[in-house]
């Protein structure tokens, strides 16, 4: 009882400090970890231990679905080529440079820890980077890009994380094994939202009369098609975005206009408020995390922690300008077959707001948190407590450093272009 009591008290207060928020012009995702930290420092307040399966379970399938649901399928297929190379290249790419960077800085981290690191850190959480972002003068590209990139990068390193947690336990690493599981996740979790999607068509043209049973139909979709996903051994992640973009497609030619309205009201609660307990449980925990690291390790835990926030930073935003020069040359081109269109190029500002919004969230969290406890053997997993506390750490810098920043950021961008049109 004392937990649901706790629940309810935090979801009074995402309400109030969003309210807040709006009168005071900050991020509310910022106001929200920031309060969490706070709340978790009461002496009264009790633990609440993070299930990282009912974390994939109750946010994932519905802020998945919710993004690819609006998002704007011509913009999608515009930027694919950017928004692929963000969600699959550079995961990977920031897997192995913070491993690098960890396995050389920390102490006792061995190779298979670093990767464990490297691939808990890797993907971006566009839930934050959108929420910071929403009612700033961004143009709808680069938002496209960011939900797009949030919409795979989570499968990419996934797939990541449990090859690395397989190193640890004593697997050998494969790497044309890990490529073709990697390749049977993404297929097998295409192949799932697409059925179910269809599975949803035939009901929905059958029962779209009824607002209840059909709205209720669409809340629970991506709940049902990620269990029927990841029961499969395949990717749950895929599997919702594939589903949500379908359902899309063909609801706004069979849904009346008044069904969609409704269904959006509820489905913007929903999100608004499974949003605003994921910035304040990334808050809560971090007094929890903090009691398993000795206190002469807290200090250099948090450098570390600092060093690896930079070298993400820094990854991105060089693949992002690289990418930018990539399709200014495949644009160019004129010997090639397939025409990067204008619209898919990056300008200067594009770049520079897609190379800041790389912030870290609930995903590295639960995925952190989620960590065995032992290995197969019956030995405590190594440097499981320092690996939670770095991956958490990681994830308050960037949400309160790039997410108070961003908005300033964008301004200066926005001042700039503007100057720029007026002096020509």
């Amino acid at each position: 009882m004392e937990n649901y009591s706790i629940i309810i008290f935090i979801l009074a207060i995402v309400i109030g400090l969003s309210a807040f928020a709006d009168k005071a012009k900050l991020p509310y995702p910022i106001l929200l970890v920031i309060a969490g930290i706070g709340i978790g420092f009461i002496p009264t307040m009790t633990e609440i231990e993070i299930n990282p399966e009912i974390i994939f379970l109750l946010f994932l399938p519905p802020l998945l679905y919710d993004a690819s649901f609006n998002i704007s399928p011509k913009e999608f297929k515009t930027n694919i080529n950017t928004i692929g190379t963000l969600a699959v290249t550079l995961v990977f790419l920031t897997t192995f440079w913070i491993a690098v960077v960890a396995h050389y800085m920390i102490p006792n981290i061995t190779w298979p820890l670093a990767f464990v690191i490297g691939a808990i850190l890797s993907a971006t959480d566009a839930v934050a980077a959108v929420s910071i972002t929403k009612g700033l003068n961004i143009s709808k590209k680069t938002i496209t890009i960011l939900e797009g990139e949030s919409l795979i990068n989570d499968a990419s390193a996934l797939v990541a994380y449990r090859f690395a947690v397989a190193a640890v336990m004593g697997s050998a690493f494969i790497i044309w094994q890990a490529t073709l599981q990697f390749i049977l996740l993404l297929g097998g979790g295409f192949l799932v939202g697409f059925v179910m999607s269809k599975i949803l068509a035939f009901i929905l043209k059958r029962v779209h009369k009824n607002p209840n049973v059909t709205i209720s139909f669409m809340l629970l979709m991506p709940f049902v098609t990620y269990l029927i996903a990841e029961h499969l051994h395949v990717s749950g992640v895929i599997a919702v975005v594939v589903s949500g973009l379908a359902t899309a497609r063909f609801s706004k030619k069979l849904l009346p206009e008044s069904l969609k309205n409704s269904s959006r009201s509820l489905w913007d609660i929903i999100i608004f408020l499974l949003n605003g307990l994921i910035f304040i449980l990334i808050g809560l925990n971090f007094r929890y995390v903090l009691k398993d690291i000795p206190d002469h390790m807290i200090l250099p835990y948090i450098g570390y922690a600092f060093i690896i926030t930079i070298v993400a930073l820094l990854i991105r935003m060089v693949r992002i300008f690289l990418q930018k020069i990539n399709l200014q040359k495949a644009f160019k081109n004129t010997k090639r077959k397939r025409k990067i269109s204008e619209d898919a190029l990056l300008d200067f500002s594009n770049s520079i707001i897609l190379s800041w919004s790389g912030m870290r969230g609930i995903v590295s969290l639960a995925i952190a948190i989620g960590l065995p406890r032992f290995l197969e053997d019956g030995s405590p997993f190594p440097e499981r407590n320092a690996i939670i506390f770095i991956s958490v750490a990681v994830v308050l810098f960037t949400l309160i450093g790039q997410g108070l920043t961003l908005p300033w950021i964008v301004k200066k961008l926005n001042t700039k272009k503007e100057e720029n049109i007026s002096t020509v």
